[in-house]
């Protein structure tokens, strides 16, 4: 018996040893991809929210470097954020997941030199030929990829040029091959085929690079998650006037409920904590069409409490939800939202 134990012991010695000294399990590039991207960029990279990581002309006109400084750096007001908790190991394992959809294809190279031109004349070359979908100062597309905030027929919205993410992820070399050779599948076509010279090209690549002047930058501080103040009313009067002061705002009143209806059997609801709903269906067409995840926190809700003896008036803060969704345009209604909530709080607890 003891020669038995003995041997199990060395056994277990030898396990442990060859364990120990094992490298590391590489990360699983197909589960952090779910993890992280999959949600905007679809399972198989077709494209949603975000751009279709799969099609073959963009695999084929970017760099490893372009996708890793991407992931890491986002693009500031742009919906794609910026992904700051991931290793570079994680990063590098997402990437080689995403050039599986390549099929073997050897992936692209890029010099980092720069492009010498004229941004004088690139800009004016821009203006004609770029800005129609760029915009007029390189601020990418209107809205977001998913199909109905675009024409359904463009697999993408054009995007921002003037942001620090791209401008930091893409070099001049991978900037003037897409512009001589265009992206298939997509509205970007090839300017050398559009009768521009080379030249030409590298003029507008020069003007795109100038654009670091005046790039989009990295979003402020985020705002508090809550607006609140304290009425100086009843709970039951000043429900009421929250009301009138949605309907002041040119708000359609959609109706009040218990806080905690459905989440208790109705003789445990707490009565003393009331959400009013109220909706400009006008200003959700127009925001669910910057973004559709602004259906997150619509339609407009504010919650009355009692406790204490003190009576609270509270709303999220659009500012705080809109700086998590990493949308400049979406920011802009966000803003708006928010000083009509806050004049709503201020009317019903004057």
């Amino acid at each position: 018996m003891k020669h038995v134990m003995r041997r199990l012991l060395l056994i277990a010695l030898c396990l442990l040893a060859g364990t120990a000294g094992a490298a590391p399990a590489e990360p699983n590039g197909a589960l952090l991809y779910a993890r992280n991207c999959a949600a905007c960029h679809g399972e198989s990279g077709h494209g949603g929210v975000g751009i279709p990581l799969a099609l073959p002309a963009f695999l084929a006109s970017v760099d490893d470097a372009y996708l890793e400084h991407t992931i890491r750096l986002g693009r500031p007001g742009r919906v794609m954020p910026a992904f700051n908790r991931l290793s570079d190991t994680e990063i590098a394992a997402i990437v080689r997941h995403v050039r599986g959809w390549q099929h073997g294809a050897t992936p692209a190279r890029f010099s980092t030199a720069p492009v010498a031109g004229d941004p004088t004349h690139g800009a004016a070359l821009f203006a004609q030929h770029c800005a129609v979908c760029h915009g007029d100062h390189g601020q990418g597309g209107h809205g977001t990829g998913v199909t109905f905030s675009r024409p359904r027929d463009l697999p993408i919205i054009a995007p921002a040029l003037n942001n620090t993410g791209f401008l930091q992820a893409a070099t001049d070399a991978m900037i003037k091959a897409t512009l001589m050779h265009g992206r298939a599948g997509t509205p970007m076509v090839s300017f050398i085929e559009q009768g521009l010279s080379e030249q030409d090209i590298d003029d507008l690549v020069s003007y795109v690079r100038s654009l670091e002047a005046t790039a989009t930058p990295a979003p402020a501080e985020p705002e508090p998650a809550m607006l609140m103040m304290e009425s100086p009313y009843g709970l039951e009067e000043t429900v009421e006037a929250v009301k009138r002061a949605a309907v002041g705002k040119n708000f359609r009143l959609i109706r009040d409920q218990y806080l905690e209806d459905g989440l208790f059997p109705e003789d445990e609801v707490n009565t003393r904590q009331v959400m009013v709903y109220f909706c400009n269906f006008q200003f959700l067409y127009d925001a669910l069409a910057l973004d559709p995840r602004i259906g997150l926190f619509l339609p407009c809700r504010v919650t009355v409490v009692e406790q204490d003896g003190k009576v609270l008036v509270m709303s999220v803060n659009p500012k705080r939800l809109g700086h998590l969704f990493n949308n400049a345009e979406l920011d802009r209604a966000c803003d708006e939202m928010s000083r009509l909530y806050t004049d709503i709080l201020e009317e019903a607890t004057l």
